[in-house]
């Protein structure tokens, strides 16, 4: 059956960095047909002068559904690039207007391109509007990364500060302009139509199983070895979220988030100091969108959205705590090391399944001139799904 897409009121037209004259014939069309056309002061200046144009609010987000509401007619959009490229198509689409699109060959595609990057081997990293720490997730050996927004300033420091100076950085300016300019990174400072490549060289950090010294702690973690065993029943799917109640470090949390880009976390922790201990570490190991609430459960989860799944670190034996949970219906590990926690895990088992289990986790350590096996306080498991 063929499908017939109605015309919409707003179109989107990507535009690049050499602006009117790049465009498609399509695309001019569309932006000829507006009665209005919106965009970026550096956008409009490139565009015939006897088109209608206005430029858009700043800041734009929180004005950005009654700015358009006030306009009449056919309304065009610009946007830079591919309009679905961390783009403003994304934004319109979430907030469900109706889009007729017009792309244009994006800035990754060019700065792939210049540098003979293939699609395969390029992780493309977004800072647009977001924290600069995004980037250390994707950091790994031998990686080629192409990261958009920020400043190189604040690339930079991020690489030193995770054992990446050695790294490549490339910042591709104003690619397809007449200005086009492929400089080193390192050296200057170029503009805000800026991609940046790194050629990655430096420390292996893998995305789950980190070890525990890759969080700062209290000694309130949930240890590596437990950590893989509730991830693995966790069972993280992209774009999943997570509760991660009574957090600690939040090491699962943050785990979760590591596994894809697309997964989400909340870390409830009571205690203050130990809710901005989370959110360094989140910044530190990639996932600045890790979100933490500070406060006591159960009452801290009322406000939340539904949880694809919920891991229970601490105050487990806080009354409320895990019922409310199970009323989630989401995937659900919790763990205990007291006779208290243990007993209500005990409880939960024979009321609604899953798996229990106590897990022991023994250490060769020297002993005398000897080695020996010490053992780590055993911690009861239970799963359910």
């Amino acid at each position: 059956m063929e499908i017939v897409r109605e015309e919409s009121r707003l179109t989107v037209v990507g535009i690049g960095a050499d602006g009117w004259a790049g465009l498609t014939p399509a695309a001019r069309d569309a932006v000829r047909r507006a009665d209005i056309v919106l965009g970026a002061e550096r956008q409009l200046k490139s565009l015939p002068e006897d088109l209608r144009t206005q430029a858009w609010p700043s800041p734009l987000l929180p004005a950005l559904d009654e700015f358009l509401s006030e306009q009449t007619g056919r309304v065009c959009v610009l946007a830079s690039g591919d309009p679905f490229l961390s783009g403003i198509a994304t934004t319109l689409r979430d907030r469900g207007y109706a889009l007729d699109v017009h792309p244009a060959v994006s800035s990754v595609t060019l700065a792939r391109a210049r540098l003979g990057w293939s699609f395969e081997e390029t992780e493309v990293v977004t800072v647009v509007g977001r924290a600069v720490h995004r980037v250390a997730r994707a950091l790994a050996p031998n990686r080629k990364l192409l990261v958009l927004g920020g400043s190189a300033t604040e690339l930079r420091e991020l690489l030193n500060a995770r054992g990446y100076g050695d790294s490549a950085l490339t910042a591709l300016e104003n690619l397809g302009a007449d200005d086009e300019r492929i400089s080193d990174g390192w050296t200057r400072n170029p503009g805000p139509l800026t991609v940046f490549a790194v050629r990655c060289q430096g420390p292996g950090l893998p995305l789950i199983g980190l070890p525990d010294d890759a969080f700062e702690h209290d000694g309130q973690l949930t240890k590596r070895d437990l950590r893989a065993s509730a991830l693995a029943r966790l069972a993280p799917n992209p774009g999943e979220l997570l509760w991660d109640v009574g957090a600690g470090a939040g090491s699962i949390g943050i785990e979760w988030s590591r596994a894809h880009p697309l997964n989400r976390a909340v870390a409830i922790e009571r205690d203050p100091a130990r809710a901005e201990r989370i959110q360094r570490n989140a910044n530190t190991l990639g996932v600045p969108e890790l979100q933490v609430v500070t406060g006591p459960a159960p009452e801290a989860l009322a406000a939340l959205p539904r949880p694809d799944a919920i891991f229970v670190g601490g105050g487990l034996t806080v009354p409320g705590v895990l019922d409310q949970c199970v009323e989630t219906d989401a995937r659900i590990v919790a763990h205990g090391v007291t006779l208290e926690a243990e007993q209500l895990l005990a409880a939960a088992y024979a009321r609604h399944g899953g798996e229990l289990q106590r897990i022991s986790v023994e250490h060769a350590k020297p002993l005398g001139g000897f080695t020996g096996w010490t053992p780590s306080r055993a911690v009861t498991q239970w799963s359910w799904k």
